[in-house]
Parts: structure tokens; sequence; C-alpha cells
């Protein structure tokens, strides 16, 4: 099918030089790894980094040579400029992605300040907009994603996919606020939608390689042309390798290393102008020694002083004459950590998909089938020492997923329509196993038996789970053109889940025989001892539930000026219900809550107007917008604090508050110069949420009375009671600062080197989080720090040629990515150090 606007892509003719290096480029990354700037840990933008993630910079097709190129999104399942989207969007292009070093979803954030993505390893990686999206903490397989993420339409409903190198990416759409009445999938705080580069009817390719400290480097080629008349394929391969950023002194290794690999192959069929058919498969891995953490702090809680993280390593050294264990470094910017367990993170996912393109009648018929799958291999060190304490934590998991979506389009001068069906079915297995330590009894244990290693010394909890999904939605959209400044836009979404888990934990003994924790033993199982269920206890829950919802939005968008468009948007929306996956907490008695097993779901109310703007002759876009969400039920992911007994569980906040504005500006001043600021306030609250768990400086101690009001006046003072449940309401939500800003600008020069015409140029971007909170109650202890990060290139582009260099975090601030409270009231602050200053040079070839 035609495209509406003309691709801007300059082709020149290939040379033998350049064929010959992508070639070479293409069949040797195969050892090599993935496609990530990897040492970019934020955005190095640059003036076609400037001008491409700008803010949705748009421009008449007949003006765009001289106000830059007009950005084309799909945001509303049609081909438009971003400008006349009145929806708040963020575009990134593939060449600014390259260019910044903002490789994967979880770097993207540099470029999108209302874009909030943490990850203590794939598995447990959280992208929010605004906020919202999922619960912050360990992920758990029950709950769904509120932030999509969309590769070419198709829908990844593991957010591991987040934590993968983009592979030959034409450009990223962020979409902020509810997009249920859109997209396929259920998407209530918005989504990703990432576009790659398609099969053409010209021959055209492209390569490039990057080296830089740390052992970086990296390869990236893809080559696109007819096979015939009526087919053309496309292939691209990239590969990442690094060294990693953390010292192990235990192994005498680096880890948390980059180890990617990357394919994407299509194939498209276009028998006629109305038909075409694009088959495409993808596979990437990472298989890094990682992810480890770094010790960060330690915090006073309320248990008895005894029994807090000073004094339980000082009982470890007295019980083990001449070891004198300690933390190589109380300064994580050291970078050092010495971690006893077994590291990896092995991570493949892929897929194959068929995407039809009908031209019927007025309008477009579009059907999308799609298979994926992901197999995430890990080994963990969950007591965040270098203590024998849990001597294994492993949770592999294998992903299945299959969805259909039909969707029809027609668009005419009053009238516009989409309405689409979609299905989608998944299944995950998850196999665990966590075994305690020989030091653990000392370390978990009281009296007599902490002095007695055998009580836990083995101890081990296998885990069997499983879940299935089923989703289905009928949705739609409409846009009424009432005249020609003013439109209305009404949708609609039905959507049917459901969901059924099943979880069974077994626990063993040193001596390899199933407990029981039951006043009479199971048959076939001997008794466990009290000290053993406290730690591990078997469980067996098989949750199941469905739900069905209706929800709608109303878009009302005014042309106040042929180039301001205003717009006001209300959203009724849903997070549909989710289920328990990682085993249940416990009563106050010991006993499995089995109430927990289900959480209802999210209700959600958004608003949101905004405004957008270009002038000085379309050479400065302006865009500005407003929202607030509330959501009742708000799914939270939280920790008692209890070691090995569940790793989180996903329990019901009453209400949740998120409100804020977002203003983006670009300026292409000639072309010469580009510059952009992007800024978020946003204000995201617990409005109600009485029956938190609390947070460590509240924990530890013996419980307060059983109805009484909860005493808060003595927190991290040891030996002292703590509340059964914290209220937490009217505190910030975990991950969110603030303020963000992101800013970048690059001037160029015209030169001729080498016999070649082109531009030297000098790029800086950067952006800038205020401090926000890395715990799910919040808490003194991990307060993680704002900071700005600098980034810096300067290079030459001409005809087919761009080589540079770049400095990425240039004034080598130190910063906290992530911070994480480990288990057992002990205080101990653990964490992820963002990268140090890294630098390096690229070199890129295309035709």
């Amino acid at each position: 099918m035609t495209a509406k606007y003309p691709s801007v892509r300059r082709r020149v003719q290939a040379s033998s030089l350049t064929l010959s290096f992508l070639l070479a480029c293409a069949a040797a990354p195969a050892a090599a790894a993935e496609t990530a700037a990897a040492d970019d840990e934020v955005a190095a933008a640059a003036a076609s980094a400037a001008a491409a993630t700008a803010t949705e910079a748009a421009a008449d097709t007949d003006d765009q040579a001289s106000r830059g190129d007009v950005i084309i999104v799909t945001a509303r399942r049609r081909q438009e400029t971003a400008q006349e989207v009145p929806v708040a969007i963020s575009v990134i292009r593939g060449d600014s992605i390259e260019a910044t070093g903002n490789f994967n979803v979880v770097k993207l954030q540099q470029l999108a300040p209302t874009l909030q993505v943490y990850t203590s390893n794939p598995r447990n990686t959280s992208v929010n907009i605004r906020g919202l999206g999922v619960p912050f903490g360990l992920t758990s397989d029950g709950f769904e994603q509120g932030v999509g993420i969309y590769v070419d339409d198709v829908y990844n409903s593991r957010v591991a996919a987040a934590t993968f190198d983009f592979l030959d990416v034409e450009q990223v759409e962020v979409l902020r606020g509810p997009q249920g009445t859109l997209y396929g999938k259920n998407t209530t705080a918005g989504a990703i939608n990432i576009t790659t580069n398609q099969p053409t009817f010209d021959f055209e390719g492209r390569a490039e390689v990057s080296v830089g400290n740390l052992d970086y480097r990296q390869a990236k080629a893809a080559i696109s042309g007819p096979l015939t008349d009526k087919i053309a394929a496309r292939i691209a391969i990239a590969a990442t390798s690094r060294r990693g950023t953390l010292y192990n002194v235990v192994s005498d290794r680096w880890i948390n290393e980059q180890d990617n690999l990357g394919l994407r192959g299509q194939l498209l069929f276009q028998p006629n102008e109305d038909l075409s058919i694009t088959l495409a498969g993808d596979y990437s891995k990472q298989n890094p020694e990682g992810y480890g953490t770094t010790y960060v702090r330690v915090g006073r809680t309320q248990r008895v002083l005894t029994r807090q993280y000073e004094a339980l390593v000082a009982a470890v050294n007295l019980a083990n004459p001449g070891r004198n264990y300690a933390v190589p470094s109380t300064n994580p910017y050291d970078r050092l950590t010495d971690l006893d367990a077994s590291l990896n993170a092995g991570n493949k996912i892929g897929g194959v998909s068929a995407r039809v393109k009908w031209d019927v009648g007025p309008g477009t018929l579009t059907s999308i089938t799609a298979w994926r799958f992901w197999d995430w291999k890990p080994e963990n060190d969950r007591d965040f020492t270098g203590l024998s304490i849990v001597s294994k934590s492993q949770n592999p998991s294998q992903q299945d997923q299959y969805s259909q979506e039909f969707r029809y389009n027609y668009e005419s001068d009053k009238v516009d329509f989409v309405v689409g069906l979609f299905g989608f079915k998944q299944r995950i297995d998850t196999q665990g196993t966590e075994q305690q330590g020989a030091d653990a009894s000392k370390w978990s244990l009281t009296g007599a038996n902490a002095d007695n290693p055998s009580i836990l010394n083995g101890l081990t909890a296998t885990n069997t789970q499983y879940l299935k999904s089923t989703s289905a939605a009928l949705f739609g959209q409409l846009s009424w053109k009432v005249t020609d400044a003013l439109t209305i836009q009404p949708g609609a979404r039905i959507n049917y889940d459901k969901k059924s888990g099943f979880y069974e934990r077994v626990v063993t003994n040193g001596q390899g025989q199933v407990i029981s924790c039951t006043p009479v033993p199971v048959p076939g199982t001997v008794a466990g001892s009290s000290a053993q269920c406290g730690v591990y206890q078997p469980q067996l829950s098989a949750p199941s539930d469905s739900a069905w919802n209706f929800t709608y939005d109303f878009n009302v968008n005014y042309k106040v000026a042929p180039d301001v468009l205003a717009y006001a948007t209300y959203a009724k929306s849903f997070k549909t219900l989710g289920i328990n996956q990682n085993g249940l907490p416990l009563n106050s008695d010991n006993t499995v809550n089995y109430d927990a097993s289900t959480v209802k779901p999210e209700s959600i109310d958004h608003f949101e107007i905004g405004l957008k703007t270009q002038f000085l002759d379309r050479r400065a876009t302006f865009n500005l917008s407003a929202f607030r969400t509330n959501i009742k039920n708000f799914q939270a992911t939280v920790n008692g604090g209890q070691f090995g007994t569940v790793r989180g569980y996903l329990a019901n906040a009453d209400k949740v508050r998120t409100q804020g504005i977002e203003a983006d500006l670009k300026l292409v001043a000639s072309d010469r110069f580009t510059a952009y600021a992007n800024g978020a306030y946003t204000d995201a609250k617990y409005k109600k949420f009485t029956n938190a768990p609390c947070p460590p400086e509240l924990s530890g101690g013996t419980l307060q009375p059983d109805g009484a009001a909860p005493d808060y006046s003595n927190a991290g003072i040891p030996n002292t009671a703590s509340p059964r449940q914290c209220d937490i309401s009217g505190q910030r939500l975990p991950g969110v600062s603030k303020w963000a800003f992101s800013y970048g600008a690059e001037a160029n020069a015209p030169v001729t080197l080498l016999a070649k015409d082109g531009q030297v140029y000098l790029g800086v971007d950067g952006n800038y989080r205020s401090h926000w909170n890395s715990n799910a109650s919040p808490s003194a202890y991990t307060d993680v720090k704002g900071y700005a990060l600098t980034n810096f290139r300067v290079g030459f582009r001409g005809e087919g040629l761009d080589v540079f260099g770049w400095v990425r975090n240039a004034f080598d601030v130190d910063y906290i990515e992530l911070l994480q409270v480990a288990p057992g009231n002990t205080g101990l602050i653990a964490g992820q150090v963002g990268d140090a200053r890294t630098w390096g040079g690229t070199v890129k070839f295309s035709f």
C-alpha cells in the first residue's frame, strides 16, 4: 500500500567498498552481541537526535525542505503528522536512538521525561508512564502491563522486551495516557509503539561499528532490496558486548556485563497496490553474568539491636573464627561487590508474525497474526551479601503467546474511524528453586537455633507454577470533523479477561526429606520445625478469575489557527484483575493467607488538556499538556519483609492519583543549528492506602497490639514495637521523580574531508531527574538522590558516511539506578549504580 507521505531518506549508489564492508559486518557479528550503545546510560543527543526526538516536529510536505523533516506517526492506526494527533506523544527517530546511545526502552527514558523504567534484571523491570503502568518491585506474572509495548503492531506481553536492544528501528512513539480504544491489548497508562525499517524495492543497506572503553564492541548491519518485482526482503543483525561495571571480589570477575545478539528478517509480498503481506521473524538473546548489587548503606529497623546487620555480621564472624567477613567497600561508587551465589541472566526472546494490509473499498483491512516466546534462565544472590544465607535463588520461566488482531481503518472528508477485534492467549511456566545456606541459621534464627547451622542449611523450596491468560476485545474510535477546525472523537472498548494460575511449593530439609508444616504431617513427609516453617512453608494454590469490562474515551480537538491545535480528553479505563503467582503471604499466626490470591481490577478516570503549536515559519514547535488520573483499587506490589516465605505479592491500594504538566520545545534555527528541551512535572501519590506494608524503619520489631492505632513514633529505633500495617496515604508513588528534563543541541558547519563534502558537527544532550523513592512503601533509606547527566559527540557526516566520537556521562556523575531492601528486616540496603563516564567512537556507512 502506498504511503500517504513520501520517504525523505536519501539514497546513493552503492560502492564496492561499502558493500564489502556491509557484507563483512553482516556475517561476522554472529559472534559479537546486539544493538546497544551499551555504555550510554543517558542520551548523547545531537542535532539529528534533537531533530528526531524533539517533540513531534511536523511540517507540510511541500515545505519540508525549508522547515525540516515531516514526522509521520501511526499512533491512531493511520499515517498522519505528529502535530495533527490530539494526544501527548513523543517521537524518537531511529537515527536519534543511534546518535544518543539510547539503545533500548530502558535507556529511552533519557529522551522522554515522563517515561520511567527501572530494572534489577530483565524479568523484574518496570515500564511506567506518568508514574503508572506496573507495580514497582519484584514482578509477578499475574498482573497486566499498563504500558503496552508494540513492535510492528505486535503486542509484547513480557516486559523483558524492554531490556533488549532496538534492532533496525525506524522510530519509536511514546503515547501518554490510556490507549485502549486504539490498541489491541488494553493499555491504561500509555503505549510504546516501535516501528522497524521495512523491506524496500530499492536496494539499500547500512553498516555500523562502534568501540569504546570497558571493552565495548558493537556491530550492526542491515540490507534490503527486491527479490522480484513483487517481493522484497530485509535482514538485520546486531551484536554488542561490554565488560561488566561491577567487580565481584569472590569470583574475581566483572559482572553486570553486556552480551547481546539480535536478528530480524522480513519478507514483503506486494502483488498489487491494494495488497501487501509482510512475514517477519526475530530472535534476540542475552547471556551476561549478572545482575548483581553492591552495598549502599545500612539503616536501623525496629529489630533488637543484636539482630540487625552489623551485629549479625559480627555473630557470623564469631561463629567462624578467622573468617572476619566485611563488605569489600561501603562506598557503592567503588563498584565492588562480594556476591557468593551463582549469577546468570540468560534471556531469549523472539517470534514470527504475518501482517496483511488490504485496501477494501474506502478503507484498509489489516490483519496481524503473531506468536512470540520468552525464555528466562536466571541465577541470583538474593541476600545481597557474600555470606551464605540464601545460597541459591533461581526462577527460570518460559512463555508462549499467541495474538490475532483484525482492524479496519476508514478515512473520508468528514469521518474517520478504526474498529478492531483482538484475541490473545499466553501461558507462562516457572520452575523456582530457593535454598538456604550455611550462615542462614545464624542470620535468621534466635537463641539456641541460631547456633545450629543444620536447621536451615540446605532447606530448599522448590516451586512449580503456571499461568494461563486469555483476553479478547472489540474496540474502536471515531473522528467526526464537525467543521474544518472542530473534531469530536469518541471511542469505546469491550474487553474480556480470564486468568488461571497454579502454584505449588515443596519444601525439603537439608537431608532431602519433604517437610510439612501442619499439626499432623502429610503422609510421606516429616514434620518441619517451627524455625524451618517460619522461613519456607509448603503451599498449594490455584487461583482463577475472569472479568468483563466496558471502557470509553471522548476527545474534542479544535484548530485555533493553522498551526495551533487544542484538545481535551476524558477516558474511563480499567486494568484487569490480577492473581498472585509468587506464593501467598502469611497471616500473623504463620498460616497462609488465601484471601490474597486475587486482586481487584483497577478503575481509572483520566482527564487531559493539551496544546500543540508551531511558529517561526514552523521552525519552532512547542507542545503543552496537563493531566490528572484517578485510580481506584490500584494494584501495588508489596512485601512484608518475610525472608523466604514470599518474594512479593499483589494487593490493592484504595486510591492513587497522578497529575502533572508536560512541555516540549524544539527549535530548528537554521540548517546549522537545532535544539530541543522537554520537561515534565509529575505529582503521583497514594491518596488512600491505609493497610500497606511498613517501610524497613517501621518493621522488624514485636508487632503492636491487634486493633490498636498504629504508632509511628519509634521509626528506626531498635527493640520497639512495629505497626502491623502502615498508612502511607499522601506519600508519593515509588519510582517517580517530580521533575524530569531532557535537552539537546547540535551545531554544524560545511567542510570537505578527503574529497567528500559534508558537515563537521558538535552535539550535546543531557537529562535531569529529581529524587525518587525505590521502595513500594516509601522509606528514608531508599530515597534516590536526583542527578543530571551530560553527553557530548563530535563528528563528520557526509553522503553515506558518519564518523563520530562520543562521551556519555561526561562529568562522571555518581548516581544510583535502583535501591533494594534486603529481606529479613536487618537494615541492609543494596543497589545498582549507574555507569561512570564512558567514551568511544562510531563509524557508519549507508548506501
